[in-house]
């Protein structure tokens, strides 16, 4: 096992395929031979299926911000209200998390809920804990499947990660998100903040992407193509790296790997 120190979030408007970045990545990695941890931060987790644990065993999973037993057993007092502020997570990681078939081990985070679902006070500390170790203390690479969206920057969950790559694809919408995640990121500090185009068809969705980037000085890491092969990944729920040697997607985000690699040493 190769001992490597490299932590990624990767963030973006929803469904443009940051999980099949999150997930190819991290299966690449650990192919590589690097010690490899993914969380699955996103409110709607589906990255098991993505590194290829069956559905059935995914869907036992219980992300930590809805396992009220563990929360209750870090943070709670015999006072109502008042919550630990000092706890071990490295318990967590080990009891928690999940093995896949690639060699990535897996966390599933989940959101902390708010208004309407109670005090979340106990869940959000464990939850910022449980990242800032794995971001902070963990040498290993991990990689973040962020929350859709811009939400969770105003958080600050991802500022201490190395790099944030944003995905989008040639939808305006996407594009103005990428934009403002950019901008969030820089401000929280974040040194490398890249912008990866997914489902590249057509030249038009190429041009679109490529302009869009230069206009507003975001660095452009990469193109990954549409491919028909993610697709019928996705429809039978299997991990997109079965198909590594004939899809071009994953072949692309291998080659994001290498460079992400590159720019580490």
């Amino acid at each position: 096992m190769v001992n490597f120190y490299l932590k990624i979030a990767v963030s973006g408007k929803g469904g443009v395929g940051k999980t099949l970045v999150s997930g190819t990545l991290a299966s690449y990695f650990a192919k590589k031979g690097y010690k490899v941890m993914a969380i699955d931060a996103d409110p709607s987790p589906n990255l098991a299926l993505t590194l290829g644990i069956p559905v059935e065993e995914s869907n036992k999973i219980i992300p930590i911000s809805e396992n009220k037993e563990l929360l209750d057993s870090k943070t709670k007092t015999d006072y109502p209200g008042v919550y630990k502020l000092h706890f071990t997570v490295d318990d967590i990681i080990e009891e928690n998390g999940m093995k896949s078939p690639y060699g990535v081990n897996l966390l599933v985070m989940g959101t902390v809920k708010a208004a309407g679902s109670g005090c979340a006070c106990g869940a959000n500390a464990v939850v910022r804990e449980l990242l800032r170790h794995l971001i902070v203390d963990r040498d290993e690479i991990v990689i973040v499947d962020m929350e859709a969206g811009v939400e969770h920057m105003g958080r600050g969950t991802a500022s201490q990660v190395d790099a944030m790559i944003i995905v989008a694809d040639s939808s305006r919408k996407s594009l103005e998100i990428a934009k403002k995640l950019n901008l969030f990121a820089t401000q929280m500090g974040i040194k490398k903040v890249y912008v990866v185009g997914n489902r590249v068809e057509e030249p038009i969705e190429k041009e679109l992407i490529t302009d869009f980037t230069k206009e507003n000085n975001l660095e452009l890491l990469a193109l990954i193509p549409y491919d028909k092969t993610v697709v019928k990944a996705d429809r039978l729920g299997e991990a997109p790296l079965k198909y590594a040697e004939t899809s071009e997607s994953v072949k692309a985000i291998q080659t994001i790997g290498d460079k992400l690699l590159q720019a580490q040493s």
